[in-house]
């Protein structure tokens, strides 16, 4: 299908899924609490799960103007065909009226991701919660045209106000990000009650180790078995303030808590290396986040790997151009930047600097670091998905059965990395 017509008939497609999830989701009836923002949606997500267990259902895998109507109604995408198409189209009637979820609670991840989505998805869900985490460029090139119009002054007012739908259709309660300004003017557009968490006023302190991550809040101390930034405190306070909303008693200890791959999950490498999986995704705010976060890690050998920020559209050269400026401020023994657009942009900007290398090549890539680790680095990769940094970090795990907890496994993603690789 050309795009121009995919464009045509993305909402007017998605609506008659909505339609028919918004029956069941009438008959069902469960408190709604929606997760948004640009980063930290699917940690969120995990927290809660961690928190309330199996009392709630949660979108998994689905937080799209389509894969939530899917996920209300149990349907199940097997491929991209025309023919998978058409069968979701007949089963959605049949599906509205399946027996309930048995669940009273409904946890959805929600990504305004081009305009209309916010509204569109909010106008669904009518949540009873929203948890708004963060606001950055991702999916930025969607909302060029909205700055182009003169709409907004930049992308990232157009997507904070995309995410502010979800505020407009919350009943209760909203609890947001304060450190950010954009985040900030959208809260008049609620009639709930508006929570406002600042790092100022509720961490009192955030260290690491090469064990894991400690947080201690102002009513709580907590320490994560994972490398992560210390904004990931947005979403272990957003969490508590949903779990003492809800009136269920908050475990710090977060012991049911397993982290979705490719979120700083520490790996043992070859030649007593030490492999953090940060590659589920990158744009400039969760890269600067995790790069300040690795430049605390207790280790004198630290290598980053940095793969293309995808999907920014006319922001792309400025934001591959701000990535090196912030790289320029840190003290890595080794800057290894991969993909076509670190190489036009970043590598620029850098490439007078003796610790900065740049590959195109997965086997190039891969080749470099099995030869010359030395042993001892720790080596932080950051990518976006489409970039499959994780093939990488496969080939150089200590323990191969570790490969399991990274991102993207199954036949259809291993396909696509030998693809990449070619």
């Amino acid at each position: 299908m050309v795009d121009w017509l995919k464009e045509v008939l993305y909402f007017p497609l998605a609506s008659y899924f909505r339609f028919f999830a918004s029956i069941r989701l009438r008959r069902w009836n469960p408190r709604v609490i929606v997760v948004t923002g640009s980063n930290g949606k699917t940690t969120l997500l995990h927290m809660l799960e961690a928190q309330i267990g199996d009392k709630a259902k949660y979108s998994h895998h689905a937080n799209t103007s389509f894969g939530i109507p899917f996920d209300i109604l149990d349907l199940h995408k097997k491929n991209f065909s025309y023919l998978g198409w058409i069968n979701l189209f007949l089963e959605a009637p049949f599906s509205a009226f399946k027996n309930s979820p048995k669940e009273k609670i409904y946890i959805v991840e929600a990504d305004a991701y081009r305009p209309g989505v916010g509204k569109f998805v909010g106008e669904l869900l009518r949540p009873e919660v929203v948890l708004w985490v963060s606001t950055g460029r991702t999916h930025s090139m969607n909302f060029d045209r909205l700055v182009a119009q003169g709409k907004f002054k930049n992308v990232e007012e157009a997507i904070a106000y995309e995410h502010g739908y979800f505020l407009e259709y919350c009943s209760k309660l909203a609890v947001i990000n304060g450190d950010s300004e954009l985040s900030l003017r959208q809260k008049d557009r609620t009639k709930a009650e508006v929570k406002i968490v600042t790092k100022e006023k509720d961490l009192k302190k955030f260290s690491l180790t090469k064990e894991g991550t400690i947080f201690e809040l102002v009513e709580t101390k907590l320490t994560l078995p994972y490398l992560l930034p210390e904004e990931i405190f947005y979403s272990i306070n957003l969490c508590k303030n949903a779990i003492d909303y809800l009136d269920i008693k908050f475990d710090q200890s977060f012991s049911d808590l397993v982290m979705p791959p490719g979120r700083g999950t520490i790996f043992e490498g070859i030649k007593d290396t030490t492999l953090i999986d940060s590659t589920y995704n990158a744009n400039l705010g969760s890269i600067s986040v995790v790069l300040k976060m690795f430049a605390d890690f207790p280790e004198k050998k630290k290598w980053v790997v940095i793969s293309d920020m995808l999907e920014l559209g006319q922001e792309e050269k400025e934001e591959h151009e701000k990535l090196a400026e912030i790289l320029k401020k840190m003290n890595f023994e080794k800057i290894i930047l991969f993909g076509k657009r670190t190489a036009k942009y970043t590598y620029e900007k850098l490439k007078k600097t003796d610790s900065v290398i740049s590959f195109q090549k997965h086997a190039e890539l891969k080749t470099y670091l099995q030869e010359n680790l030395n042993g001892g680095e720790a080596v932080l990769f950051k990518g976006s998905q489409s970039t499959y940094l994780e093939g990488i970090i496969e080939s150089l795990l200590k323990n191969k059965s570790d490969a399991q907890r990274l991102p993207r496994r199954g036949e259809f993603w291993e396909r696509m990395r030998r693809h990449a690789e070619l």
